[in-house]
């Protein structure tokens, strides 16, 4: 199932799946919710399955756009692999390092950027690294991590956003990686102009029970 065809909820995700892929995905996703921690909630982001901070707890919601809430973690089946986005691990080197770690030393192979892994089989998914990964971080200490990573134009535009009202985001499949990078691109490039002059889909959830 491609991104494109823009599920409204995480069943619609799956059902569409090829059989053995969604047997795969699911196996990830039970690792994940059964060590998920109270606060994030479940749904479709960013045309895949996405853990994220609701607007109730963070209202600025994600700096890249503020219509979608704070992404922790996505899951999602792509043409040669299936895409486990970490950002948890991404707004923090020393967690990112602990994960790599922890996954290479069961001996399985490990191809990940700053924050996908990407996975072609499920035995090659040490399930109980991963279910450890998220349970590392609670809700508080992700947003304290990401609020001091997030470019300081970004807070200003989610804060902006917050007294505006906008229509429900369009579907993307823009990775949060690549949003949070271009936006530290764009923050940069804010502040060298200062220096020079002087001066997706609306979200569909489900609350962690746990």
């Amino acid at each position: 199932m491609s991104a494109a065809a823009s599920p409204s909820t995480v069943a619609e995700y799956l059902e569409h799946l090829p059989e053995d892929r969604r047997a795969m995905v699911e196996a990830i996703r039970r690792a994940i919710n059964r060590r998920l921690p109270k606060g994030y909630e479940e749904g479709i982001q960013y045309g895949m399955i996405g853990w994220f901070v609701p607007h109730s707890r963070h209202p600025a919601g994600y700096h890249c756009d503020p219509r979608q809430p704070v992404p922790f973690a996505g899951l999602g089946n792509w043409k040669h692999h299936v895409g486990i986005h970490l950002f948890c691990t991404y707004v923090d080197p020393a967690h990112h390092e602990w994960f790599r770690t922890a996954w290479t030393a069961t001996g399985a192979p490990l191809d990940m950027g700053k924050g996908c892994v990407r996975v072609k089989r499920l035995e090659d998914v040490p399930l109980d690294v991963l279910a450890e990964c998220v349970r590392r971080v609670p809700v508080k200490t992700f947003l304290e991590r990401y609020e001091a990573i997030v470019p300081s134009s970004g807070r200003r535009a989610s804060k902006t956003a917050k007294s505006t009202k906008k229509s429900p985001a369009r579907a993307t499949t823009t990775s949060p990686a690549k949003k949070i990078a271009s936006g530290r691109a764009s923050g940069r490039s804010a502040g060298a102009a200062r220096g020079r002059t002087g001066t997706g889909a609306g979200v569909r959830r489900r609350t962690s029970k746990k």
